[in-house]
């Protein structure tokens, strides 16, 4: 019993230290888009092929063997995390995209935000009934762009096996539109300041 005891505790410090990691690999850009509001730059992780694996691996070793069958990656950072996601778990991966970006039979859901409306959309024959869904994106913030993303899972008949992100801004509350979904990200600001 101890001994498992203290591989969960060396487990759990692993994942804290690699989240300091990338939290101070993090790029925070004061006032952009707009003055109040820090931006959060993950390219800062993209470009160091160690922190790059080291999310992969995180993100791995939380999702193997819970009999996913497809990532859902959220146009455009989604594709970033989920792709390699996909490759490591060997399942498929559906590119949720923006308006108007799918050649084929595509199902469509509208969302709004702040400024006005977008949407997402993926192809009518990406997920089949009862298939169940990894919903990944490089970052969760006010939660509307990933609940657009469930209703399109859920249309096609698929299930919903959670979401991961690499960055939560909790402070936007972006779970609480996630309520009932498994939500794991690895790194989380509690405050714009944080």
């Amino acid at each position: 019993m101890r001994l498992r005891e203290g591989a969960g505790g060396c487990e759990a410090e692993r994942q804290v230290s690699a989240a300091a990691r990338l939290k101070a690999a993090i790029r925070s850009i004061p006032d952009y888009p707009k003055k109040g509001i820090v931006f959060r730059d993950l390219t800062t992780i993209w470009k160091d092929g160690k922190l790059m694996k080291m999310t992969t691996d995180l993100l791995y070793e939380r999702y193997r063997g819970r009999g996913i069958d497809k990532i859902l990656g959220i146009e455009a950072r989604g594709f970033i995390v989920g792709a390699p996601l996909a490759d490591r778990l060997a399942v498929g991966f559906v590119p949720a995209r923006k308006l108007g970006k799918l050649p084929s039979k595509k199902l469509t859901m509208e969302y709004q935000l702040e400024y006005g409306r977008q949407g997402l959309e993926v192809h009518r024959d990406s997920i089949t009934r009862g298939e169940r869904v990894l919903i990944v994106d490089d970052l969760l913030a006010t939660g509307g762009t990933s609940s657009a993303a469930v209703k399109l899972v859920e249309r096609l008949g698929g299930r919903v096996d959670g979401f991961a992100f690499i960055v939560e801004l909790a402070f936007l509350g972006g779970r609480r539109k996630l309520k009932g979904y498994d939500v794991y990200s690895i790194v989380t600001y509690h405050s714009e300041q944080d």
